[in-house]
């Protein structure tokens, strides 16, 4: 839809209205809208517009005591339940590392944000929801039933907007870094060679200005061996199988949330895997995933293995890593998990 022609938001009520069981990101796309104009709709109905401040949430947070941590891209949806703790704010980037909750916060890609009550039954469930600049969702936080009701309601008070527009007007998405960067197999490799951590790993691709599936593409299957696509799956299996702590990763442009530890209950339903876990919970498309890549990057402690599902663009859904404690090298048993999964090629179907 054209910007004359988006639907007004008396529009996508009655939209919602007459498809009361359709997801809101399914609405969000049938109305070719974003999902923060989606809820911009219920400005003064059910939702109440407060300041898109990374920082000022992350004064506040705090107080809510536990509740569920949501961040998702348009492939992977990663939920954990616990408190935000241990928090180090900055403009540029901010971490929360609690026990359950760990982010990393990038907060200059956040810019709306909503409180949003919702009715279900006789209950009432409430959240803040934060979105970039053009509305795609950020980061959502879910209050459970041993929230801080109080504290939440003090926070929509005081991050409350003078503007409680039910319109939305969305800036572009910023466009992602050139795939096709011109650097040789040979410098890759050499610059790869060096590394020493792999948070390291972003500053040497922006400094050769190269994406990342570029690179794993490229730099040869020491580095990196393309896995068949149903190798996530089959490394959650073993995973659980096995006993092994797991990092999984996902981001979109404002965040990263991390779960840290084992998983238990995995499930596969239609197109989605799941992990249904007391504290965490995963959802993944594993029919949006077109690549998947072992990845292995030096350290100062030994070389690390990553399994990460690109999608049809080339952008990263999901990434786990074995969980190790710093200063240990990788876990023998991880290794043995990414070594034996399916090559891309090799796979027999049953």
């Amino acid at each position: 839809m054209t910007e004359t022609t988006k639907p007004a938001p008396a529009d996508i009520r009655a939209f919602r209205a007459e498809n009361p069981k359709m997801r809101e990101r399914d609405i969000a796309a049938q109305l070719q809208i974003s999902e923060a104009a989606l809820v911009a709709a219920e400005v003064g109905i059910a939702a109440t517009r407060i300041d898109g401040s990374a920082l000022k949430l992350l004064e506040r947070v705090a107080e809510l005591g536990e509740v569920m941590a949501l961040s998702r891209n348009e492939s992977a949806v990663h939920e954990k339940i616990g408190v935000y703790e241990n928090i180090t704010a900055g403009p540029h980037a901010s971490i929360v590392l609690g026990e359950n909750i760990d982010l990393r916060i990038f907060p200059n890609r956040w810019a709306h944000a909503f409180a949003v009550s919702k009715k279900d039954g006789d209950q009432e469930r409430l959240s803040l929801q934060y979105f970039d600049k053009a509305g795609n969702a950020v980061h959502k936080i879910h209050l459970r039933p041993d929230s801080n009701v109080e504290a939440y309601r003090a926070i929509v008070r005081d991050l409350s907007l003078d503007d409680q527009s039910q319109e939305f007007n969305a800036d572009p998405t910023p466009s992602s870094m050139d795939e096709n960067g011109e650097v040789t197999r040979d410098e890759l490799r050499e610059h790869w060679s060096k590394l020493t951590d792999t948070h390291e790993f972003f500053g040497m691709l922006r400094k050769l200005k190269i994406g990342r599936r570029a690179a794993v593409r490229t730099v040869g299957d020491d580095y990196a061996w393309q896995l068949d696509n149903t190798a996530t799956a089959e490394m959650m299996q073993a995973a659980v199988t096995a006993g092994l702590p797991v990092m999984c990763f996902v981001a979109n442009n404002g965040i990263v949330q991390i779960h840290s530890g084992p998983i238990f209950n995995v499930q596969p339903m239609g197109p989605w895997i799941n992990i249904f876990d007391p504290t965490f919970h995963l959802h993944l498309r594993q029919d949006h995933i077109a690549e998947t890549w072992a990845v292995r990057k030096p350290t100062k402690d030994g070389h690390v293995t990553s399994l990460e599902a690109y999608n049809a663009e080339g952008e990263m859904i999901i990434q786990f890593f074995g969980k190790r404690k710093e200063g240990t090298d990788e876990r023998d048993d991880w290794r043995s998990i990414m070594e034996n999964l399916p090559r891309a090629g090799t796979s027999v179907a049953a």
